[in-house]
């Protein structure tokens, strides 16, 4: 956990993102207690930059982000209570604050699509839902993938995930993008190794 309650996550792996917003905000009520989220939420800011220059500012949007998420329980939750009891409904609630959040920030049509467990670097088991969405832009609409991981370590539940475009950009808008690997798979093994990097 870093000094603010976000979580942690090493630096070696935020190579190219930079930090946009640091929040503490209840995100959600269970009937026994409030429960806030500690978020940091980053962006590849290169791909922004270069994508805005090479469009002469035309399309300048966030096209891609990865957030890390503490959730703190207020009041904490009774002994009797433990994280298994309340998963379910912790998990349920986080998928339809990150749906929000991706329509937030301008992703449309956002929608569930495959489901499945990985193992992070705390030796835990997350749950994993995956995501379709789509970013309009002046030139084309640009298909999106995204993912939201909810699991629970010592007692505390981490949430983690992000979206990026599932198509080149390249072949999108038109324009080379050099010096950037904007491959939607390597997007995709990127965030997901974020994501199993959180502590």
């Amino acid at each position: 956990m870093s000094g603010d309650g976000t979580p942690r996550v090493p630096d070696d792996e935020l190579d190219g993102w930079a930090v946009t917003d640091r929040s503490s905000e209840t995100v959600f009520e269970l009937p026994v207690a409030r429960v806030v989220g500690h978020t940091a939420v980053y962006d590849d800011q290169d791909l922004r930059s270069t994508v805005s220059s090479l469009t002469g500012g035309s399309v300048d949007r966030m096209w891609r982000f990865f957030f890390a998420t503490r959730l703190e329980f207020t009041p904490a939750l009774p002994p009797a209570v433990g994280p298994a009891a309340v998963f379910t409904t912790v998990r349920t609630q986080a998928n339809s604050v990150f749906k929000t959040r991706l329509r937030d920030r301008g992703f449309g049509e956002v929608s569930k699509a495959g489901h499945d467990r990985i193992r992070v670097a705390t030796g835990d088991r997350a749950s994993l839902q995956a995501y379709e969405a789509s970013i309009e832009t002046s030139v084309v609409d640009v298909p999106v993938e995204g993912y939201l991981a909810v699991w629970s370590n010592g007692g505390e539940f981490r949430l983690a995930g992000g979206a990026y475009p599932a198509a080149s950009l390249s072949d999108l808008l038109g324009i080379s993008i050099p010096g950037i690997d904007i491959d939607p798979d390597s997007f995709r093994q990127e965030l997901l190794t974020l994501v199993k990097a959180v502590r």
